[in-house]
């Protein structure tokens, strides 16, 4: 039998990784290369000219022309982590090298840290393979079908109607040797047109040539601008269908994966994130040596953090207000608190009240210590 040269690739050795990011400045370094390619840019006025602080672990750069300070990991992944970069580089390693996936428990063993704490960075890491593939679209012709993650319940109801399934769409684009390429995966409200319309905005390029089973929910890329090709299956197997050869072998690489290295999740709730982990290394299967490298530049370079100064707050419009809170919520908890920005916010305005309507807070609380003081005086007579 012939070598798979997939599977067989050298990758990245242990060894190899430790001598290239085994100390925390080793990972400073290649953090701040892969945030600043060119050198550091101001995140809000874009000057390159800096002053470099010594404030806390990590580097500070200060802006000479706005003044702004930002740390090394601020409007990262890494921002507000108690953990030395080393821990999180490691994981990074293991979490991308890892064939089927790694689950938190192994993760907790290997690092060396708490099991919530292994959770977290596992999250966080699938979270930023997630939004790193979303920037990309299947184009040519691509093979799509229907799927669930979870299986029935016991005394539940059977079938597609299961409380415990979580339906997805499953697509793959393929060469013109019919060769595979890219695969996309993406949870839906359901099988509908409406849903697969709004799938295919996301994840197609227009003129696709999308071949289907025919359920009719896939007429709905047609609305999206692809082409649409339905093959009836008829009864027939799928090992009997050519058309479909190569996204139920992924299918079956997905669920071989998600049975190997997890015991169980919350399918509605993190089923984006595991099918965009799985996503994530197939698509980036022929290069496994640089996945480590790959998977940084995606930490580095996704996140919330917009630096958004104080004074630009006040200048605000209720709609823009309305715009960041938007884009708060809509992420998730473990990345990005909703609740502590939504405190912070209002205890600015507060303060800001404060500073404002100073002489009003002090004659009001002079006119209660007169009144106080008559009270007083009143009770002792």
């Amino acid at each position: 039998m012939a070598m798979n040269r997939i599977q067989f690739q050298p990758g990245l050795s242990l060894p190899a990784f430790l001598a290239q990011f085994g100390t925390d400045e080793q990972c400073g370094g290649a953090l701040e290369a892969s945030r600043w390619p060119q050198g550091f840019r101001c995140p809000r006025c874009g000057n390159a000219d800096y002053y470099l602080l010594k404030v806390g672990k990590h580097k500070t750069f200060q802006c000479k022309c706005c003044r702004l300070q930002t740390s090394l990991i601020a409007g990262t992944l890494f921002q507000s982590t108690h953990l030395a970069l080393s821990i999180w580089f490691l994981a990074i390693y293991l979490v991308s090298q890892a064939k089927t996936g790694l689950s938190a428990l192994d993760l907790k063993r290997q690092l060396g840290v708490r099991y919530p704490t292994a959770w977290l960075i596992q999250q966080k890491l699938m979270q930023a393979m997630v939004e790193r593939d979303a920037q990309y679209t299947l184009s040519g012709d691509v093979q799509v079908d229907d799927a669930y993650l979870g299986g029935e319940l016991a005394g539940g109801k059977a079938g597609r109607g299961s409380e415990n399934k979580v339906p997805f769409v499953a697509a793959i684009s393929l060469s013109a040797e019919g060769r595979p390429l890219y695969i996309k995966m993406a949870p839906v409200p359901g099988f509908t047109r409406k849903a697969i319309f709004n799938w295919a905005n996301a994840d197609l390029s227009p003129n696709c040539i999308v071949t289907s089973d025919g359920l009719g929910c896939f007429a709905g890329v047609t609305d999206a601008g692809c082409q649409h090709r339905p093959v009836i299956a008829g009864g027939r197997k799928p090992k009997d269908l050519p058309e479909f050869n190569w996204i139920n072998t992924v299918l079956g690489n997905l669920k071989t994966s998600l049975g190997g290295a997890y015991h169980a999740f919350d399918f509605a709730k993190y089923g984006t994130r595991y099918l965009g982990a799985f996503v994530y290394r197939f698509n980036r299967r022929f290069h496994l040596e640089t996945l480590p490298l790959r998977l940084l530049v995606a930490a580095a370079t996704i996140g919330l953090a917009r630096h958004v100064g104080f004074a630009k707050l006040r200048n605000l419009t209720n709609q823009d207000k309305f715009c960041i809170s938007s884009l708060v919520s809509e992420s998730d908890s473990t990345l990005f608190c909703s609740s502590l920005f939504t405190v912070l916010f209002k205890l600015f305005f507060f303060i800001r009240f404060i500073n404002e309507n100073r002489r009003l807070l002090c004659s009001v609380s002079e006119l209660y210590c007169v009144f106080f003081d008559m009270r007083m005086k009143r009770d002792e007579k």
